[in-house]
């Protein structure tokens, strides 16, 4: 075998620790966003809020590339390996609305022009220790700001009973088992069980099988009152084990009529009959006249089928945008939204501090952290900068639907905005995901602005979440007597041009959740 030398010229993409966490953080949610950040302020001693903007981590477009000082860089970077994966060259790509043009070739990987030793960064951040420590006094602003919740609400109505310890015990089990629906989902025989469990700890007891199937006969019995009470406290409805219970309770305080006694009949019917209101066979089933029947699912129609929905904490499905439209001249303003951006800087006393013991041996795993901050904060600038230029994009190719509305949306696939930008397809989806666009007609996930096509009679495209909007419209004006069909509304968009078969309109009508045409008719 002859040995031969031959020099060969590749590239390749290694996966660094920086490239990892941008891309990390560029699909989390706003939300994750917030827990990620508070988590590293409690592990890097090198980082903290900004109080305002700092001039040298200042935080923005036209802060993106800022470099580093060349103090920091002689320091940092003294041992660092000068030898780095090729990069693309940098393309000028202008944003919507009154933001300067942003110069960068960074792809989504946390690539940029600054790249020290990956080594020096080091291996992963240990995990988090434990919470900050909070300050556990609130006061009494902070507790009437608070949404009251059912459990809160039903444990003030079961102050006013006089019971005894082991009643009370039944009714806080109880009323701590009920679901956010307000509805009782384990069965009386698994909470008496629980219930004797406790005691059984709690007094240190040590009783036989007769004896203790004894006591749990008496929880159960406790339990069955218990259950009484709380299903005569308000909200009506609430501690009910099926729906047809909850409409029953709800029934029960009509009066005694002719429509409460067929509505009382038709709950211990199948619920299949109630849903359809199929009024003929309900009457034949409860032995009434039919017109009663429909004077009785009428009023079925409007009770509470969820007790505990106005309790839902409505708070905890508030939906923070990342991006805010705003309308301008004859165009539209593209801006990030200022309160989930985070202001980061390098803890300055720290770094300092860091650079007068250069050559310490000790310092190693200082110096890891102190790059680990810089990484942190550029990759959190990089994900904002690219939130902002497909928010941007996707504004201009839809420019229509913020002068008209979602009828007026035009078809866009996430190839579209990649190729635009110079990103990939994925980097796209990354993006588009879990983060949100204030719009002057609400707010809305960025992947809403993409859409299939459907062929036109004119040869054309026209958007699916057009298509959506518009048998949200046709539903809106039907004749309540007389509804819509998928087949009639699949007849109306052809009669508009637009070729949308049947089996498509039903996709697009339980996506909306309409129900179906039977459902809709008006008794």
């Amino acid at each position: 075998m002859k040995q031969g030398l031959s020099l060969r010229v590749s590239q390749h993409l290694a996966l660094t620790p920086q490239l990892q966490q941008s891309i990390r953080l560029l699909q989390l949610s706003t939300l994750e966003m917030a827990q990620e950040v508070e988590q590293m302020l409690d592990e890097n001693p090198f980082l903290e809020r900004a109080p305002e903007e700092a001039e040298r981590e200042a935080f923005g477009l036209e802060q993106a590339d800022a470099p580093v000082s060349l103090g920091d860089r002689l320091v940092e970077w003294s041992e660092a390996d000068n030898t780095a994966a090729a990069m693309e060259p940098t393309t000028d790509i202008e944003t919507v609305g009154d933001f300067s043009a942003l110069e960068s070739g960074w792809e989504g990987d946390g690539s940029v022009e600054m790249r020290p030793d990956d080594g020096e960064w080091g291996g992963e951040a240990p995990p988090r220790s434990g919470a900050r420590d909070e300050d556990d006094s609130a006061t009494a602003a902070d507790l009437a700001s608070e949404p009251l919740t059912l459990q809160a609400h039903l444990h003030e109505q079961a102050l006013a009973l006089r019971l005894n310890d082991d009643e009370r015990s039944a009714l806080f089990f109880l009323i701590e088992s009920l679901d956010e629906d307000g509805y009782l989902p384990e069965p009386l025989e698994a909470i008496a069980q629980a219930l004797l469990t406790q005691e059984l700890q709690i007094r240190r007891l040590h009783l036989d099988a007769e004896a203790q199937a004894a006591r749990q006969e008496h929880w159960l019995q406790t339990l069955r009152t218990a259950l009484h009470w709380l299903q005569h406290m308000e909200p009506t409805g609430v501690g009910a084990r099926h729906l047809a219970e909850c409409l029953k309770l709800q029934i029960l305080e009509w009066r005694n009529s002719p429509e409460a006694q067929a509505a009382l009949a038709m709950c211990d019917q199948p619920l299949e009959l109630l849903a359809r209101r199929d009024a003929r066979r309900l009457a034949q089933l409860c032995h009434c006249p039919e017109d009663t029947a429909r004077a009785a699912l009428a009023r079925i129609a409007r009770l509470e089928p969820k007790p505990g929905r106005r309790f839902a904490d409505v708070s905890r499905q508030a939906v923070v945008p990342d991006v805010i439209v705003t309308p301008q001249g004859r165009g539209f303003k593209v801006q990030l939204n200022p309160d989930v951006m985070p202001r980061l800087r390098v803890q300055d006393i720290y770094a300092n501090a860091l650079r007068g013991s250069r050559g310490d041996a000790s310092s190693a795993g200082l110096q890891q952290r102190l790059q680990e901050a810089r990484w942190f904060i550029k990759n959190i600038q990089q994900r904002f900068d690219t939130i902002l230029r497909v928010a941007s994009a996707i504004v201009e190719r839809q420019r229509s639907f913020f002068l008209h509305g979602e009828l007026a949306m035009r078809p866009l696939v996430l190839r579209e905005i990649a190729d635009e930008l110079g990103l990939h397809e994925s980097t796209i989806s990354r993006v588009t995901t879990a983060k949100y666009m204030a719009t002057p007609f609400g707010t809305y996930e960025l992947k809403y602005f993409f859409g299939s096509a459907l062929g036109t009679e004119t040869g054309g495209n026209a958007s699916s979440t057009a298509v959506r909007a518009l048998i949200k419209q046709l539903v809106a004006s039907e004749d309540p007597r007389k509804p819509l069909s998928d087949h009639q509304i699949s007849d109306l968009l052809k009669e508009q041009g637009i070729e949308c078969a049947r089996r498509t309109v039903a996709k697009y009508r339980e996506a909306l959740k309409i129900a179906p045409a039977n459902l809709r008719k008006s008794l």
